[in-house]
């Protein structure tokens, strides 16, 4: 039997005047019309694809992806053939790290719509989160070689570059990018963040001017500012720097709306909760899979470096940053709901949600080898979690001087998430609390939690490597100690970092800016002059 087509729907709304107008109201951003103007047409015409689709629209506009993908889903299981809405599910799927099911309709898009560029780059972005760099890279050559004046797609090309350690070509793209957009800030901070380059003075002139630039908008503005701090540490002129540090973060900050006192109440409940009775009366539950090592703790405290180092073993398969940990313990509800959830998992709930993790994390495995690291930093949030879906896996906490951790975070620009880091106070609050959190699980479950001391790795790798892989039961190899020759692609910033021999560059880098730095020492408290003795 044949499946209804869209195409009536599509023409039917364009000559429907309400839906029309909420057309034209999400064009122009104005949900607050759109969304009655769907409703009331939805009532009377709840079949209506193209209807569904707008509708659609409007909730992922808002954030509520979940039912953007709900709508979606009811449109193509209405009308198959929609390649519009199976193209839409594809993005949102992709916003929720979804890639293999994003990867799975955008081939059917591109099967039935041939040659969609935008498709194409959205494919090569999901193909390089789940390790497809060959492909990714290909198909971002490609583009780029149909469309040379589009400067994002060179951006995108650089930093899928980048991850596999082709630092030239990639320098080269970025390049070729603010050839089209001078204005352009994230690429002017994708080169400060690969960490190994320098600006040169004419670079530096450049971005002055592009920040003088009329109708420059707030994301490139603190982009430059980003970049514009790497350039004056660069030349030693530390205030100067930290004037440009202190304005990307403030805009920044005032995006992301960040409350540390919310934060602080979920580990306060993560505490109360996880007590020694709680854990001990769900001893033996969970999933028996001995093959994950999660390395954890905050951002910028050297989790790459363990993590290179441990990929470079014959046993251990590195990955990336995984997002399934985050994504199953926030599918419980909203940011806390799955403290409270976890008193009412069964057994037989725990196991499942173990062998889930394993089953959706199978896309990032490529080899055979028995064990694969999960290096998210902000896992330790969910480490409760962890302890009981998977009380065999290995846990890592990897751990930096609260003022060089802080203060590299504070000068580093991520992607996405991290919303914490762009206030010297905020940043304090947040390694106090991930301090407290790790010191009661010492305390609760003792030896569950390994923690390797960045700046002892640094002083005596070959000890601490030992002794990493006793904990882990793994045999020594030489191959451990030389990591720095480990081709394997590395998504996060310090990329370029591990693939030189072990350094002291990044120690005690926070001293030029001590003036500054006082709001993030009264936030850490004593953590500061008593590290590493903090749990």
């Amino acid at each position: 039997m044949n499946q209804p087509s869209a195409r009536p729907a599509i023409e039917a709304a364009l000559r429907n005047p309400n839906l029309m107008a909420a057309a034209i109201a999400l064009s122009e951003n104005r949900l607050e019309d759109a969304e009655p103007i769907l409703r009331g047409h939805l009532r009377e015409a709840p079949t209506d694809v193209a209807a569904i689709r707008m509708m659609a629209e409007l909730a992922a506009r808002v954030g509520r992806l979940k039912d953007s993908e709900a709508l979606l889903r009811r449109a193509l299981e209405l009308t198959p053939d929609f390649g519009a809405a199976r193209a839409n599910l594809a993005t949102i799927l992709y916003k929720q790290n979804r890639f293999p099911e994003a990867l799975e309709h955008l081939n059917a898009v591109l099967a039935d719509g041939g040659d969609n560029p935008v498709q194409q780059n959205l494919k090569a972005a999901a193909l390089g989160r789940i390790g497809g760099y060959e492909e990714a890279i290909a198909l971002y050559k490609e583009l780029t070689t149909r469309f040379p004046d589009h400067a994002k797609l060179w951006m995108s090309y650089g930093h899928m570059l980048k991850t596999v350690g082709n630092q030239d070509e990639s320098v080269a793209a970025y390049r070729r990018a603010l050839a089209v957009e001078p204005t352009l800030g994230e690429v002017w901070w994708s080169l400060a963040n690969l960490k190994t380059t320098s600006f040169s003075d004419e670079d530096v002139a450049a971005m002055d001017k592009a920040l003088t630039s009329s109708g420059l908008n707030v994301e490139d503005e603190y982009h430059l500012h980003f970049a514009l701090g790497k350039a004056m540490e660069e030349r030693s002129n530390h205030d100067a720097a930290f004037t440009h540090y202190e304005r990307a973060n403030t805009l920044r900050n005032a995006e992301l709306k960040y409350d540390p006192q919310t934060f602080r109440q979920k580990v306060d409940r993560v505490i109360a909760q996880c007590t020694p009775e709680f854990l001990a009366s769900r001893a033996g539950q969970g999933h028996v899979a001995r093959d994950p090592i999660f390395i954890l703790g905050m951002p910028r405290a050297g989790s790459t470096l363990i993590e290179q180092i441990l990929a470079s073993h014959s046993m251990v398969e590195g990955t990336m940053e995984l997002p399934d940990i985050p994504a199953m313990a926030l599918r419980e509800g909203n940011d806390t709901d799955w403290i409270d959830a976890l008193a009412g998992f069964s057994a037989e709930d725990l196991e499942k949600l173990g062998a889930e993790f394993m089953e959706r994390t199978r896309i990032q495995r490529k080899t055979d080898k028995p064990f694969f690291i999960d290096k998210l930093p902000n896992n330790w949030n969910y480490l409760a979690f962890i302890s009981l879906i998977l009380p065999n896996a290995k846990i890592i906490d990897a751990r930096r001087h609260p003022l060089d951790c802080c203060f590299s975070n504070y000068r580093q620009h991520f992607a996405k998430g991290q919303a914490f880091s762009y206030d010297l106070a905020h940043l304090g609050q947040y390694y106090a609390d991930y301090v407290r959190l790790m010191a009661h699980f010492d305390a609760v479950a003792p030896g569950s939690v390994y923690r390797v001391i960045h700046e002892q790795l640094l002083e005596n790798p070959e000890g601490e490597i030992r002794s990493l892989l006793e904990f882990l039961g793994l045999p020594f190899e030489e191959s451990c100690l030389n990591f720095h020759q480990n081709k394997r692609a590395v998504r996060t910033a310090s990329s370029e970092q591990v693939r030189r021999p072990i350094n002291r560059d990044g120690v005690d880098q926070w001293k030029p800016y001590a003036t500054h730095l006082e709001p993030l020492k009264r936030a850490l408290g004593p953590y500061w002059k008593t590290y590493p003795a903090l749990s």
